[in-house]
């Protein structure tokens, strides 16, 4: 090697050992950052990863909060494994889960791109979508409760008996009463995907819809082609964000009707609760972490592989 190649990979290296170094680390700011980001680390470990350890562990314990703990190993994934009440509280969150993405997943970004084409008060129609989502969500479930007033009286009911349907039991009828959960709670949480959607509409050039409408291409053609390409990562994520969300519902199944009638709307998370705080005063805390760590990890490999198989789809 001639001399002035070596002395170029002798400064090399040691421009390398300097960025390596500590004191070089410290002077470009890293220790300010660690320092800075220390109390936020903290409270995420005190109030976030220590709970999850600590689920973990009571899942392979009999406690009940106040006394000592008791290990009792793999009981309590026996006893919910083999809790006749499973395989259809599974169902029913699958079956919400389904109605749900049916419902809830298109409505929004529809919803979206028709807003997005207002000339007009766009600020306003944003305001509206936005409202059920300021709602506290035990007063919109209790408002919708009275909606569905099974009598002929009823809110929903009198206002179909004028094209001559009903009345119904919506909350009492097997058949119904999940899509009826599945309806107010798309009501209630559709507006901040609304929002989403907005935002990233918002950022699509208006040169493409503008070449787009050159070609002679309609509202329908400048969604699906112009639109849809700009929205596919954001569509991507608020799809396992809508799953994980629906496979957690609790508050709808249990205000509504309590996992009733019949066991139609007993939920994976309804049944949690019912563990820890419905069966007995004392609680089955242990059969209640052991399936909330069942679910976790259910969710877990499910979201990895979902990114792992669309890794390439937001960036194509």
């Amino acid at each position: 090697m001639s001399a002035p190649g070596a002395l170029r990979q002798t400064g090399e290296v040691t421009r390398q050992v300097r960025r390596r170094s500590p004191v070089t680390w410290v002077q470009r700011g890293g220790l300010s950052s660690v320092l800075f980001a220390l109390p936020l680390l903290i409270v995420f470990g005190i109030f976030s990863w220590w709970p999850i350890l600590r689920s973990i562990v009571m899942s392979f314990q009999k406690t009940n909060l106040v006394g000592d703990p008791t290990w009792v190993g793999w009981k309590n994934f026996e006893f919910v494994l083999t809790d006749p009440d499973l395989p259809t509280a599974i169902l029913n969150t699958l079956y919400f889960a389904l109605l749900a993405l049916i419902f809830g997943y298109p409505i929004p970004l529809v919803a979206a791109v028709l807003m997005s084409s207002v000339r007009k008060r766009k600020g306003v129609f944003s305001v509206l979508a936005y409202l059920p989502v300021v709602v506290p969500p035990v007063v919109a479930v209790l408002l919708w409760k009275f909606f569905y007033d099974g009598s002929q009286d009823g809110v929903f009911n009198t206002l179909l008996g004028y094209v001559g349907l009903g009345p119904y039991s919506w909350l009492s009828d097997t058949t119904l009463v999940m899509p009826s959960l599945v309806l107010e709670a798309t009501w209630a949480a559709a507006g901040g995907t609304v929002i989403i959607y907005l935002a990233a509409l918002l950022s699509v050039p208006d040169e493409l819809y503008d070449a787009a409408e050159v070609d002679g291409a309609g509202i329908w053609r400048k969604v699906w082609h112009v639109s849809m390409p700009q929205l596919r990562g954001v569509l991507l994520i608020t799809f396992i964000l809508q799953i994980i969300g629906t496979v957690q519902v609790f508050l709808e199944p249990y205000l509504f009707t309590g996992g009733g009638p019949a066991n139609a709307t007993i939920t994976i998370l309804l049944m949690i609760y019912d563990y820890a705080f419905g069966r007995s005063l004392g609680g089955n805390y242990g059969a209640a972490t052991a399936l909330s760590v069942m679910l976790a990890t259910f969710l877990a490999i499910l979201s990895l592989v979902y990114f792992k198989l669309t890794s390439g789809w937001s960036k194509s």
